[in-house]
Parts: C-alpha cells; structure tokens; sequence
C-alpha cells in the first residue's frame, strides 16, 4: 500500500468530498432562469470595480491546445522560480492565482466585496502562514473557482482530448523525465504545495506547518482539476447525480491505486484517475440510452 490505510481513505474521501463542493459551485454559475433543455446559461464571473474578469473566448474544440501551452508554460515559469532561487515569486504568482480562483468560488454564493475579502483573507494565510488545516480547506474551493472558469468552455469532445493528453503528459513526466517529480519536492521545500496534504501524524493538522519533516501523502493539483473538469462536463450533459458517479469512479480509481501502490515510489495519478473517469461516463452513458 503506498501510504497507511487510514491515510489513504483520508485521502481518498478529501478528493471526493472536493469533487462534490467544487460539483455545487459549478452549478450555482449556472442561470436556472436563462436556460432551458440543452441550452446552459452561465452566470458571468465576478467583478470588483473597474476590473472584471472573462472565461476565455474560443470554441470547446480548441481548448485542448490552450491547456497544454498553459501546462508548458507553467511548468516552464515553475522551473525559472527553481532556476533563480526565488521562492518569493512562486509565493506572490501563486497567491495571486488563489486569490482569483477563491474570488471565483465564493463569488456563487456571496456579495462580490464580501467574497473578495474572505479570499483575500484565506489567501494570504495559505501562501504567507502555510497551515495544513488552512491549506486543504482551500483547496475545496481555488478548484471549484477553476471550474467555474473552464467547464463553460468545455465540451464532451474536448474535455475527452484533454484528459487523454493530461494521463499521457502526467505518465511522461513521472516515468520518464522525472521533473514532476523533482518540481514536487521543490515545492514541499518551500512549504507551498499545489494540491492535498494529508500528514501522517493528526496533530500536525492544528499546529504544524506544511513541512517536508512530517510525512505526508501528496496528490498534486492536476490530478484534482482534470477529473473535476470532466465531471462538470458530465453535469452540464447529463446532470448533477451523474457527474457525482463519475467522480466516485475516479475516486474508487485513486483508493486502488494508493492500495496497490508501492510505498515511497512515485506514480502519476492521472492515468489511473482518468481510467475511473471514462468508466463512469461509459456507464453513464449507457445508462442514459436505456433510461
């Protein structure tokens, strides 16, 4: 088993709970009043002031492409903060993209001043005064903000594309060019980790920082949103119930494969978890001919 059994379920059941508060958020962009049948209407993104921020303009065949060259581009920016030393740029680009995607997050539910505030609040305390407690918390929400960005601009074809290319991408650079791997470690060096910590000791979870001294079980930010996104395709599709089976799917793909898993050796998560995905569309969809 690549991590303790309690650690693993933890895990596991923080991924699925995730998929479902991120499931909601999603939904509530979503102008019940606008759309009708097919037709989905979202809801535009937040404003504050004079700023206002747009989900991208393309059509949902292109965004495969715009996904990888953020990927590269990212991984390239991440790699230049490696390179020069600089974990206080990591630090500011990195609050700077939590703070829109929590923005985004409470966005759905809260007055757009209110909403910016407790993300800029939360932000400042995930990036600048890491916490474990604090940083999952989070993570419930900077992916729901994602979503609420990407899964409009999404459809059954593209996301397809872009989980396949994702699992190869993820495959590639664990197995092969290892700077995942390395980039992860860098990360968890400057106590600041795009993705779930769960700490092998619970009292961590109250009074320890994110910290490489307490063993952790890692799963990285991508192995997260990708899954997301395609379970919001599935909803916008399908509907709610039916993208929640998809998410339990990936979430049975990642319990396996945290089980089956050797200790202390890296495995890319998104080949397993995106099996898990496109079984529970393939049952979905199966379901939807006879129901």
């Amino acid at each position: 088993m690549k991590h303790s059994f309690v650690v693993v379920l933890i895990l596991v059941l923080f991924f699925f709970v995730l998929q479902i508060v991120c499931l909601f958020v999603s939904s509530a962009y979503i102008d019940e009043h606008a759309s009708s049948g097919d037709l989905i209407v979202w809801r535009p993104l937040p404003s504050l002031g004079v700023f206002s921020f747009e989900r991208p303009d393309i059509v949902p065949e292109i965004v495969p492409v715009y996904v990888i060259l953020g990927i590269i581009i990212g991984t390239l920016l991440v790699w230049l903060f490696v390179r020069v030393k600089s974990w206080f740029l990591w630090k500011l680009w990195f609050f700077i993209a939590v703070l829109l995607c929590l923005y985004v997050s409470f966005f759905a539910f809260l007055d757009s001043w209110l909403a910016f505030g407790f993300a800029l609040v939360l932000s400042f305390l995930k990036i600048f005064r890491p916490f474990v407690v604090v940083h999952n918390f989070t993570e419930l929400f900077v992916y729901a903000g994602l979503a609420a960005i990407f899964v409009p601009i999404l459809n059954v074809f593209s996301v397809f594309v872009v989980l396949v290319l994702i699992m190869v991408y993820d495959a590639y650079a664990v197995w092969r060019s290892e700077h995942m791997i390395a980039l992860a470690k860098w990360q968890m060096r400057a106590k600041l980790f795009a993705g779930l910590l769960i700490p092998y000791k619970i009292p961590s979870l109250s009074r320890k920082s994110v910290s490489k001294k307490v063993k952790t079980a890692l799963l990285g930010g991508g192995d997260v949103a990708f899954p997301l996104f395609f379970a919001g395709v599935v909803m916008n599709t399908f509907g709610f119930w039916q993208a929640v089976f998809v998410s339990l799917c990936a979430s049975i793909a990642l319990f396996l494969l945290m089980t089956f898993g050797k200790r202390d050796k890296f495995y890319p998560a998104m080949p397993f978890i995106g099996v898990g995905c496109f079984v529970g569309y393939g049952v979905v969809f199966v379901l939807n001919m006879f129901v």
